[in-house]
Formats: C-alpha cells, structure tokens, sequence
C-alpha cells in the first residue's frame, strides 16, 4: 500500500485494560494495530504471533488490539475482556462496538494488523492469517532501524483477574465419584471429587508442554477432555497437541502433534509428532479412534489408532468459514469447538456459525441441525429450524436422555437440544451464567464450567437446584 498517515482513534474508543492511547503519542516507535474478532480463533492466534514478536523487537514495537465484535455478546466490554484473558491475552485492547475504528482505517476482514512505522505512517494491511513469516518480516522492516529506548513505555496491563483457584475454566468429565475440570488459565487439569475437592493435579502450572509426573508435566490452555477407560484425552490447545493422562500413574503423554498451528494432511503417519494441529478444542474417543475439532482449521478429523502411529482423516470440512452442508470437505464449518458422539453420529458445535452441526460418520454426511449461517444468531427456542444461539462454545450428551445439553455462552444460558425431536429448550435458571464454555452431564446432573466467573456449578436437572461446586485442596 501507498504510505498514509495514520488516523487517530475515534474519541469514543474505550480501552479495557490500559490507559487510553493517542496515536501521536506512539510516534518514534513501530506500531502493529490489529483488529479482531473476540470470538474467533484465527484471531487469538494472530495475537500471540504479536505477542512474539513484541517481546523479539522489544520496547521498539508498540502493539495495540482493536477488538471489533461479531456477536452482539461481545459489545459489552467486560464480556470481550473476560474472552481475550481466557486466551491469554495481556495485550492493550480498545473496544469498538460500533465500528468507528474499523471503518477510519478502512479494515475489510478480521484479523487485520496495520503496521505503522515510527513517523506515524501506515505502510502496511495484513489481513487474514498467511504465515507468521509474512508478519515478522513487515515489523522487522519497521523496528530494524530504531535504537531500544532507554525507557520501556509500552503499558501494563491494569485491574487483572482476582486470584481464585480457578482461572477460566472450560472443558469437565465427569464419571460416578469423579470430576475432571480444565482449569484453563492455570494451564492445569484437575481431578477432584463430586463435592469439588481437588484429589490431584495434572501439570506444574506453567504454559509449557512437557511430558511426565503429574507434578513435571505442563500444558498451555487446555480445554475439552475425553475418558476412555483409566486415561483422559486433553485438547492442548495453546500447544497445538493432544495428550493422555494416564489416571493410573498420573503420567502425561503426547499423543498427537508437533505443536505448531499449521495444516494437517491426510494419510498414515510415519510418526505422531508430524502433524499440525491447529487449535484443537474438542475430542472424543472410542474405539481405537480420536474424534478431533480444530477450531484453527474449521475441520473436524479422526485419527485411526489402528497401529503404532495411526492414520489421519479428514471426516467433514473444506477449511473454508462457512456453514455448508454435504459429504465430507464438500461440508464446511465456522470453528468447531464442541463433539459429543453416540453410535455413529458426531454432534459439533459450531461457534462463529452459532449452530449445532451433526456428521453421519457412515458416508460422513454433515447435516445442521440449528443454526441458519455464520451471520445469523439470537436469542430463541422452539423448532430446531426457528431456535437461535449466539456463540454456543460446548456440548455433551445426557446419559439417560436422547438429549444433548448446550452451552450457548453468547446468551449465558444452557439449552437442551432433544434429538430425533429436534426441540430446543432454554434450561431454566435463577440467574444468566457468567460465559458458560463447558458442560458434562452424568446421573441426572449436569456440570457447567461457568468459564468467565471462574467456577463450576452443579445442576439437578430433576429439581433444578443450581450450586457451585466448591473447588478446594
């Protein structure tokens, strides 16, 4: 692009966690001005590439998040803070409700990052998510020349989360005497009983990801989890891998993944660390199978355990955003980010498209379910073709019911989805939830991960009692 100057923001642009920024008083520095989506993978990931890279060019490179919603959840902004620190993001972020921003620089897609050069030009638009290389090379271009100030001025982030002992947490297992809880933002997993006393911890805390001991082992973000038989399958998310916890031993496992963001490929592996695995948040297993939703890849996959490595496949998606339906990569989803799976069905919940997604594993024919397209959410039950969502984030299937229970945390709510029927319910509750991103149902409770309250309630779905769960050594 022909160099600009760079406007500055509109006067009515709320920063959440840092003091407000005027364009002007950036000047001497580069600048990479990014616009996202809160509830859109692709754009979490963007944000740690700057994360990177800010901390490679140092104090000479100012980062700055615009945060421009899709939903209408996401024009509150608590609700955007509370989604971007789930992501660990840490980051200045101004919230743009209505679109002043976007439109003064003229941004078309998310993510767009607007590098801005230290005499307040903008030089270059990065839309979309090409590769991390495409990135580094425009800010080096930026930074290459400037001396490190002798005074670091970028901001520190104000009012963080409290200190509770749990920090987002998202995906929950549940069997007859024990709870399983990814404790998200402490990059752990927890293994406690019903009444919520913590039993033991999977992973030293730290946003790494390292094999072994129950106390050696890391992970960074993780979310949804699978039981099979005496091991639990985690969706490391923040590392791009999966891994086993063997709940005998307490020993944790890579199973799947070289922890890199990029594309799977099809085929049978010559080894399980040669494959990308972009973002996944959801898996189920059974029957020497691994059922996989990669949010990064708007793919759902099964990796066939077959021999020592396995085969990858692609069960449904192109790749492409969108809500289409068909025959295997002729379908097309907008982030996966849920499964439930029961005989030869896979149910998915599909975020971006609010909408609930089912795939015919005999012949892998997706089918919608509720939903109406990647645009179209709100706030409504009835008739699977007339109920609304808004971002739901995870599902689970009832044990005892042909039902599968929803967490449509855009509307901070539980709904229940009946099957064969096809008749959605919200499930009623004393209150709104506080973004609800995971649930596990087992004899006749239903456990919801209220993520942004930083707890787990407890639901009888007979008497519809609603208790928190008191996590606690």
């Amino acid at each position: 692009m022909t160099p600009i100057h760079a406007p500055d923001f509109p006067h009515d642009l709320k920063w959440l966690n840092a003091a407000p920024t005027a364009i002007q008083s950036l000047r001497g520095s580069a600048v990479a001005l990014a616009f996202i989506d809160p509830a859109s993978t692709w754009c979490m990931q963007r944000l740690a590439n700057l994360a990177t890279l800010q901390r490679r060019f140092g104090a000479r490179l100012q980062v700055r998040v615009i945060a421009v919603p899709r939903f209408d959840a996401h024009r509150r902004p608590e609700v955007v803070l509370k989604r971007l620190r789930r992501h660990g993001v840490s980051l200045p972020v101004a919230h743009d409700p209505d679109w002043h921003a976007w439109q003064r620089f003229g941004i078309e897609a998310w993510p767009t990052v607007v590098v801005i050069d230290a005499a307040g030009m903008m030089v270059q638009r990065i839309a979309g998510t090409p590769g991390t290389g495409v990135l580094e090379r425009a800010l080096a271009a930026v930074c290459e020349d400037l001396d490190e100030p002798l005074q670091d001025t970028r901001p520190r982030e104000t009012h963080p989360e409290p200190r509770l002992p749990l920090l987002f947490p998202t995906g929950l297992a549940v069997t007859g005497d024990r709870l399983y809880v990814a404790d998200t933002g402490h990059h752990q997993i927890l293994e406690c009983t019903h009444a919520g006393r913590v039993l033991r911890r999977f992973g030293n805390g730290t946003a790494d990801a390292l094999d072994g001991g129950a106390e050696i082992a890391s992970f960074c973000r993780p979310s949804g989890m699978s039981l099979l038989r005496e091991a639990l399958y985690v969706a490391d998310t923040g590392n791009h891998l999966l891994r086993r916890i063997d709940l005998r031993s307490g020993t944790v496992h890579t199973v799947l993944g070289n922890g890199r963001a990029g594309t799977p490929a099809e085929g049978r592996l010559s080894n399980v660390h040669d494959v990308c695995l972009p973002s996944p948040t959801a898996l189920v297993a059974g029957n020497n199978q691994l059922h996989i939703a990669l949010a990064g890849d708007n793919r759902v996959w099964t990796w066939n355990q077959t021999d020592g490595v396995g085969v990858m496949e692609c069960r449904a998606g192109s790749g492409q955003l969108g809500q289409r339906d068909g025959a295997g990569i002729l379908a097309s989803f907008s982030q996966p980010t849920g499964l439930a799976l029961v005989q030869q069905a896979l149910y998915v919940c599909d975020t971006l498209g609010s909408a609930i997604r089912g795939i015919q594993l005999r012949g892998d024919l997706t089918q919608t379910l509720v939903g109406q397209g990647p645009w179209e959410f709100g706030d409504a039950d009835g008739q699977r073709h007339q109920a609304r969502l808004q971002a739901p984030e995870a599902i689970a299937l009832d044990p005892d019911a042909p039902l599968l229970w929803i967490a449509d945390t855009g509307n901070g709510c539980i709904r229940s989805l009946r099957l064969g029927g096809g008749v959605v319910n919200k499930v009623p509750l004393e209150r709104a939830l506080a973004g609800p991103a995971g649930v596990a149902a087992f004899g006749g409770k239903l456990w919801i991960a209220e993520t942004d309250a930083h707890a787990v309630l407890c639901l009888d779905v007979a008497s519809g009692v609603l208790s928190q769960v008191p996590i606690e050594e």
